[in-house]
């Protein structure tokens, strides 16, 4: 388990560095002048000596390596400068912001899990019958359908037509609910299938047929040996859901009006708020990445085979 954490810390390292390489070089090939905004903000009739004084204290008179380097190294601080257009700094406005994407991202979560979990695992048990089929036609339609689509049906069902919830903003736990069901519901039919597809593998090894030899229960073989033994390649998937998460996130926050880091981010883009997409980016890599850490860890706590086979290798 240590060399997995020091593995995995490793390539967290490598990957932040070429994404933060990546990030500085995109924020200086994109048109327009920090400088110039951060004037134009202040609506102020700038001169060219106050442009030049500007520039000199924000560094951008010194080469491009220097300011990767002086950027990394405030970066390692925690210290992403401030905002172009409020002058506060992005840390503040990331610690603001934060919780809320991370509310939808739970929501969103428990969407797809209280709806795929028991939806494979019938399916697995029913194979070929009615709630196969169900389960077939939800699979199809949460890949076909785009999420901000089916967030504007949803407005327009519950919001515009019944009238039972609010529409857009952060408040209690209503407000939360249909952001979560647009995230959630594409992530939970393809789940679903996945799911399915995976407990009929493992239901057809011998250690099953044994078990049921054994008189045991078919409920408690699925729950207790089929479905851990199914989770494995799931796991595995959902390390890169994440980043669908992340990015669809980004979409939702925009439609339902979410103060989230995703709001943040299209907020700095139409404003060319350098400073705030960079932040945005690096936290995003950052959570990613550790999400497949926790979900590396985790394997062994699944399925305890894992963890035998790799001591054997080691």
């Amino acid at each position: 388990m240590l060399n997995i954490v020091k593995e995995r810390l490793l390539q967290l390292g490598i990957v932040l560095f070429f994404l933060s390489l990546f990030t500085f070089t995109l924020m200086k090939l994109a048109p327009g002048d920090p400088v110039f905004t951060i004037l134009r903000a202040d609506e102020v009739a700038a001169t060219s000596a106050d442009e030049e004084a500007l520039r000199k204290e924000l560094g951008l008179d010194q080469p491009v390596y220097i300011q990767y380097l002086r950027w990394m190294y405030s970066i390692m601080q925690f210290d992403f400068g401030n905002s172009l257009i409020n002058g506060k700094p992005v840390v503040q406005d990331i610690l603001e912001r934060l919780p809320a994407t991370l509310e939808l991202a739970a929501g969103s979560l428990t969407v797809m899990l209280v709806i795929s979990i028991p939806l494979g695992i019938v399916a697995a048990k029913y194979e070929g019958k009615w709630i196969d089929h169900v389960s077939n036609v939800l699979a199809l339609l949460g890949a076909s359908i785009p999420a901000f689509w089916l967030g504007l049906m949803l407005i327009y069902g519950f919001s515009y037509k019944l009238g039972w919830l609010p529409t857009m903003g952060m408040g209690s736990a209503v407000h939360l609910i249909l952001p979560s069901i647009t995230l959630g519901f594409g992530l939970a039919a393809i789940y679903a299938r996945m799911l399915r597809a995976g407990l009929l593998e493992v239901l057809a090894q011998d250690y099953i047929r044994t078990a049921r030899a054994r008189g045991i229960g078919e409920w408690r073989i699925m729950y207790k040996h089929a479905l851990r033994a199914a989770l494995i390649p799931i796991m595995t998937v959902f390390g890169s859901s994440a980043g669908s998460i992340l990015a669809g996130s980004v979409i939702i926050e925009t439609l339902f009006s979410w103060p989230g880091l995703g709001d943040m981010a299209i907020e700095a883009i139409f404003k060319r708020d350098y400073p705030v997409i960079q932040a945005y980016v690096m936290i995003s890599g950052t959570m990613i990445v550790m999400v497949n850490l926790l979900i590396d860890i985790s394997y062994t706590w699944i399925d305890p085979r894992v963890r035998y086979v790799k001591e054997r290798i080691i």
